[in-house]
């Protein structure tokens, strides 16, 4: 401020002495045109001094003034999307506390999987207490009892459970493996499947089983999933329909652009992670 007001009274200094100098040396005409040149001399020379930065002091108020509207805007916007993609609370500690089970057994086991037996294990996480995993690709043990005490500790006792009729040299009977009957062919375009019936699903999905040892499944055309435990397939259904087979090649190409390696076999789609 001090150097603009230095600068502006040393203009009017040299306007002034030219003013005086054209008084005392020229006379009629030619000391109007002298005049009217001193004028739009010293008024060019003030606007390029003064008007030029202050326009361009405005005009990058006026840019970063936007730029901050949008970066607010698109920051309320993201505050708003965050509840509706985040997990309870007790989901994500379970998944953490399924990682540190996983590490804890694959330290000894390296191929080993496994799945909760309990109905609700979040609770035996958070409040403590002894919670029953199902063990696979271990061939002395398949279920274990996990100990959660109050200072986040784990401990884990490996148990082998054998059917007492097997015992007697009189094995169970096999369980039902009688497929169920298949649901109607979802003939949607699949970006639209995967955005709308699968994305979530999948999202869960994938989180539950690396975090317990797994890397892939396989969607079949029925809407089930298989995962490998130890030497045998585990269905379960996940989806209401799948596109069908004819659309696979396109689905495959949904698949991998979410970062995910697919691949069509004989008995569905392969997703590995």
């Amino acid at each position: 401020m001090m150097k603009d007001k230095k600068s502006l009274w040393s203009g009017v200094s040299v306007l002034i002495v030219l003013v005086l100098a054209i008084t005392a040396f020229a006379r009629g005409q030619l000391q109007v045109w002298l005049f009217a040149a001193a004028f739009a001399a010293w008024g060019i020379w003030a606007a390029v001094w003064f008007l030029v930065p202050y326009v361009k002091a405005q005009t990058y108020r006026y840019k970063a003034r936007r730029i901050r509207k949008q970066c607010e805007s698109q920051e309320e916007k993201t505050k708003c999307e965050i509840p509706d993609l985040s997990d309870p609370a007790e989901t994500v500690l379970l998944r953490h506390v399924n990682y540190r089970i996983s590490s804890y057994i694959q330290s000894v086991y390296p191929d080993a999987t496994w799945e909760w037996r309990e109905e609700f294990p979040e609770r035996i996480v958070s409040k403590g207490g002894i919670g029953r995993i199902q063990i696979f690709g271990v061939a002395d043990f398949n279920y274990a009892d996990v100990t959660f005490d109050q200072n986040a500790g784990i401990r884990c006792a490996m148990l082998k459970i054998v059917p007492l009729a097997d015992l007697n040299g009189n094995p169970a009977p096999p369980a039902d493996t009688a497929e169920a009957e298949q649901k109607p062919k979802n003939t949607v375009d699949p970006q639209v499947w995967y955005e709308v019936k699968a994305r979530k699903v999948l999202k869960n999905l994938i989180a539950d089983l690396d975090s317990r040892g797994h890397s892939s499944l396989t969607i079949r055309e029925n809407g089930e999933i298989s995962i490998q435990q130890a030497n045998a397939d585990v269905v379960k259904l996940a989806f209401e329909s799948v596109p069908e087979r004819m659309y696979w090649p396109r689905l495959v190409k949904v698949f991998e652009r979410e970062g995910m390696a697919a691949d069509i076999t004989d008995n569905g789609i392969l997703l590995s992670w």
